[in-house]
């Protein structure tokens, strides 16, 4: 039998620790056996001390296995993509019809916006009447009739993780490697993946900021991944800007339907798309290589059929049935816009993209509270890219707010937010490392 004080105690002086015993821990972080003095003793454990490889996958299966673990029985295989977030990072919303197109099937679990990010969950409530919240029944009937559902976790998926990330919050331990692992993973893999692409954010605008810190939570997430029976790579991608040149709900999704309806190809947005779908097909056994993957979700977006299986989805979700034809019409748009435009004309050197995030949590696009409500309708648009030319009259970023007042609020720190210099620099890489 096992206790959470010996566990604690083992934990504490570095000794090893057994599956048995985190499973115990798991199971009772769950049930409420565990105290939350006791999680947090866990976490601050964990955080200081570490756990090792092995452990790392015990601890995410332990986490996985508290709650439901879905079943499929599909013609094709079950496939995934997970984002560390950043800004104007809207691909989930583009791969997951593009993948499923291509015959693959994606459950689709994700989150709300945290912190200067923004959440996948909040983006697909600004399409009307789209819910996000369904059974893990509904989940699992919707992913056969439609390929794909994009929704979040419901109680039933790893209910450890849920307490334990609520403890870490309040503890000053949420930058555990060994924690974000588990707390992603148990979630992802407790939806029956087969297959699972990883895009881990790099820069500014990122949790991990500095590429020693990305590449080593890439390198956790694949081999837990990969030790856990999930076949796994990793892209480690550009985050020193936002993805897109939008950041808001609504303007976000914006973005995606462009790129829908219109088969270019030529966006970053797109281009990242591709790579990650390409590498979870071939992961899958959907494509021979990468490259071929690539080509194939390239077809499904130039072709419609992405759009198409995206529409379908949104049906089946609640929201409008015309949504590929009508999308225009059917998003919210903010009563006031507003141009921040540069004081004197030059190149954007670098953004400082962390505070574009939360000049759009400001704006009230994000949470400064868990129980805030959501604009789904603020936000910026038009943001000049890293290379650009500005000038007075060509726009840093284009406000989308709720009021003048609101939009004053931030302009100046939107304008602070970029560096510009006398000559054009190098642009950074979309993609700066693969693992896995």
């Amino acid at each position: 039998m096992s206790d959470a004080r010996t566990i604690l105690a083992k934990l504490r002086d570095g000794e090893r620790v057994t599956e048995a015993e985190l499973f115990w821990f798991a199971e009772g972080l769950a049930s409420g056996e565990v105290t939350d003095a006791q999680a947090g003793a866990f976490a601050m454990a964990v955080c200081t001390r570490g756990l090792g490889k092995p452990a790392r996958v015990m601890l995410t299966n332990a986490m996985r296995e508290t709650g439901q673990v879905l079943k499929w029985r599909l013609d094709g295989p079950v496939i995934d993509k997970h984002s560390t977030g950043g800004v104007g990072d809207c691909a989930s919303l583009l791969l997951a019809p593009a993948l499923a197109a291509c015959g693959a099937y994606v459950p689709m679990i994700s989150g709300r916006g945290l912190g200067h990010t923004g959440g996948t969950l909040d983006k697909l409530e600004a399409i009307p009447g789209y819910r996000t919240q369904v059974s893990v029944d509904d989940l699992q009937e919707l992913v056969a009739d439609v390929g794909c559902a994009i929704v979040g976790a419901s109680a039933d998926i790893a209910p450890a993780d849920k307490r334990l990330y609520a403890i870490r919050d309040v503890t000053g331990t949420v930058e555990s490697i060994d924690l974000i692992t588990a707390s992603i993973l148990s979630k992802k893999l407790a939806a029956g993946l087969e297959a699972l692409v990883l895009d881990v954010k790099v820069g500014s605008g990122a949790f991990m900021a500095a590429p020693a810190d990305a590449l080593a939570l890439a390198q956790s997430l694949v081999d837990t991944a990969q030790g856990a029976g999930c076949m796994t790579s990793a892209l480690v991608t550009d985050m020193n800007q936002p993805l897109v040149a939008s950041a808001g709900n609504a303007l976000e999704v914006i973005a995606v339907m462009e790129v829908l309806t219109s088969g270019d190809l030529s966006s970053d947005l797109a281009r990242l798309t591709q790579a990650l779908g390409g590498e979870v097909l071939a992961l899958g056994g959907l494509a021979a290589d990468a490259a071929d993957g690539e080509a194939r979700i390239a077809r499904a977006l130039t072709s419609g059929e992405a759009a198409d299986t995206f529409g379908e989805m949104v049906a089946a979700l609640g929201g409008p049935h015309d949504f590929i034809e009508r999308w225009r019409d059917r998003l919210p748009a903010a009563r006031v816009m507003v141009d921040v435009v540069p004081r004197e004309g030059g190149y954007v050197e670098r953004i400082d993209t962390r505070a574009l995030g939360e000049a759009v949590v400001r704006l009230g696009g994000g949470r400064l509270k868990q129980d805030d409500r959501i604009d789904l309708a603020v936000g910026l648009s038009d943001i000049a890219r890293i290379g650009d030319r500005v000038e007075p009259d060509r726009p840093l970023a284009r406000i989308h707010a709720a009021s003048e007042e609101a939009a004053r609020a931030v302009a100046g720190r939107i304008r602070a937010a970029f560096v510009l210099g006398d000559h054009a620099p190098e642009v950074p890489p979309l993609i700066h490392e693969r693992i896995g």
